[in-house]
């Protein structure tokens, strides 16, 4: 590496510490349960707003999304290491059938979403 190449590599690491890296969709990890009356599914969600998250149900498809941001990095604020993405992210989980109808109840709690889809049927064989 040149003299001058080797100038601008740091001068390039030195920039990129007072900027926040750009947002890239991130996929946080999921658990998903069934029970008798439906399923379960827990997503790790640390350091987001239950306000900043938005749950969809299309056919056989649950929908997870939101952003994740950085209320600590401002004005005058550099940082020297980044690992936890703050972005937008998306998860999308896939059941092996129609799932359109259930009802949605959503618990967030301790950096965790829990969401529990109750199915009509299973409401119906309770009656």
């Amino acid at each position: 590496m040149s003299g001058e190449s080797l100038e601008r590599y740091f001068r390039m690491i030195r920039d990129d510490r007072q900027s926040r890296p750009s947002g890239r969709l991130w996929c946080p990890a999921a658990d998903v349960y069934r029970s008798k009356d439906g399923w379960i599914v827990k997503v790790d969600l640390a350091g987001i707003k239950p306000a900043d998250i938005e749950i969809t149900l299309e056919t056989d498809v649950l929908r997870i999304s939101g952003s994740r941001r950085d209320g600590t990095c401002g004005e005058g604020v550099s940082h020297y290491q980044l690992e936890i993405t703050y972005s937008r992210f998306e998860k999308m989980i896939k059941f092996p059938r129609s799932i359109e109808h259930a009802s949605i109840e959503r618990d967030y709690r301790d950096g965790l979403l829990i969401v529990r889809l109750r199915e009509e049927q299973a409401k119906a064989a309770r009656r």
